[in-house]
């Protein structure tokens, strides 16, 4: 694949005459795909649609392999969130409270207003913004527990103003994670199901018994969750179809090899499938990260997933200079984006593409998975060139506001009845003629 290689990541240089196609062939990412899932979201959809609990119960029990009788033994209630976070260790209890402020206070100031303006002839023209009544929010409990993805979920949509916040999570086994739960306490959720998959997806979507209908879906999953919501979308709304995480670090040279492995483990420990890319101008040291790579990768305790992602989808790239760095990182649009280099902020205006961007040799990728402030549900597979963070404007809906004056009326009018009789659409045109002041 390249001009140089190792059992644990590819390098790839862009002088390669192969390198576009090398590349085209490490991004190439479609979760949803697969027709054989698509056929079982499908068939899972439909019976959570027609049988509602029965089928969630059934579809669980035989996922997540527990052996419940009924819906009321996958719904926790407010006392056992708020005994998990009482439980938990100080130190534990601090972080995540510490956390969940500094994310409150960073969304606080997403908070759009309703605004309007009055026109001359005293037409008022203007916005509402309007908070969901009722938000899904699906936490993922498969290969590891998420109390970050509560907190990024649930907090902005309580600042948006959402009324109701309805958390779905898996629990394979029947193993609790009280970290999850105390999370859910901490970030004022509602109501928590302990169901995942695509049967969380339909019941969130076309409502039970027992799960109320929500208005949108958010937070990431497996392959069957992304399928699934987007089966759903139209019937609610839906953030994103999340895809394996993402990193792209960049570096002048400066920043320890140390530093920048373990940055690129960060992501690539979440999954076999995700992506970690190292990129510099400087060839002496992306030698550098790749000894760290193969150094520290054994101390993981998440080595072999760590291990496959690297060899899977992982990358060093050499470049010629930052100008090509910059045009690498808006080809690939990666979700995170760490700017280890002396002045990032010179680099700001011409990074056109990415979820998020870390700045200087110091802000690592993990401070926003939890605790800087910024939402770390994140745009994937390259969609940040048309996506954005969660946030909380995810969970409002903005109605436009017109009200005429007499002479507004007549006034607009007039126009409108030229453009509708040219569209041969003289019902229009006559509504608006019938407020014309001659």
């Amino acid at each position: 694949m390249s001009d140089k290689s190792t059992a644990t990541i590819a390098r790839l240089s862009t002088v390669d005459g192969a390198f576009h196609q090398h590349l085209d062939a490490l991004l190439d990412w479609e979760g949803v795909s697969d027709k054989a899932v698509q056929a079982r979201v499908e068939e899972i959809l439909a019976d959570v649609k027609r049988r509602g609990d029965s089928a969630v119960v059934e579809a669980t029990n035989r996922f997540d392999r527990l052996s419940v009788e009924s819906m009321e033994q996958l719904c926790l209630s407010p006392e056992q969130l708020k005994k998990a976070f009482d439980g938990l260790p100080a130190e534990q209890r601090n972080a995540l409270s510490a956390a969940a402020e500094r994310i409150k206070r960073y969304h606080e100031r997403q908070k759009p207003s309703s605004w309007q303006y009055e026109e001359a002839d005293g037409t008022v023209l203007g916005q509402k913004v309007t908070p969901l009544d009722r938000a899904g929010i699906y936490v993922p409990g498969g290969k590891a527990a998420y109390p970050s993805s509560v907190l990024m979920n649930a907090i902005p949509a309580h600042v948006a103003g959402v009324r109701e916040i309805v958390m779905v999570v898996p629990t394979p086994d029947g193993v609790l994670n009280d970290l999850v739960l105390a999370a859910a306490h901490l970030a004022g959720v509602d109501y928590v199901f302990t169901i995942g998959g695509a049967q969380a997806i339909a019941a969130l979507a076309y409502g039970t018994e027992s799960i109320p209908r929500v208005d949108k879906i958010v937070g990431p999953g497996n392959i069957y969750v992304a399928t699934a919501k987007r089966a759903v979308f139209g019937q609610v709304g839906i953030d994103m179809i999340a895809g394996p995480s993402e990193i792209m670090v960049v570096s002048d040279g400066q920043t320890d090899p140390d530093w920048l492995a373990m940055d690129l483990f960060s992501q690539a420990e979440h999954d076999e499938d995700a992506q970690a890319i190292f990129v510099s101008w400087k060839a002496d040291h992306l030698d550098a990260v790749e000894a760290s790579i193969e150094r520290l990768l054994p101390t993981l305790e998440r080595e072999d997933i760590a291990r496959a992602s690297l060899q899977r989808r992982g990358a060093l790239i050499l470049c010629q200079d930052q100008a090509e760095a910059i045009e690498l990182i808006n080809r690939i649009a990666p979700e995170h984006l760490e700017l280890s280099v002396e002045t990032p902020g010179d680099w700001l205006d011409d990074v056109r593409h990415a979820g998020a961007i870390f700045m200087g040799r110091h802000t690592s990728e993990a401070l926003g998975d939890y605790c800087a402030g910024p939402n770390h549900v994140l745009p994937t597979s390259g969609t940040a060139r048309f996506s954005s963070p969660l946030g909380v404007y995810d969970f409002q809906k903005r109605s436009s506001i017109i009200h005429c004056s007499p002479d507004g009326a007549s006034e607009l009018g007039k126009i409108a009845s030229v453009l509708a009789r040219g569209e041969s659409l003289t019902a229009h045109a006559r509504s608006a003629e019938y407020r014309i002041i001659d």
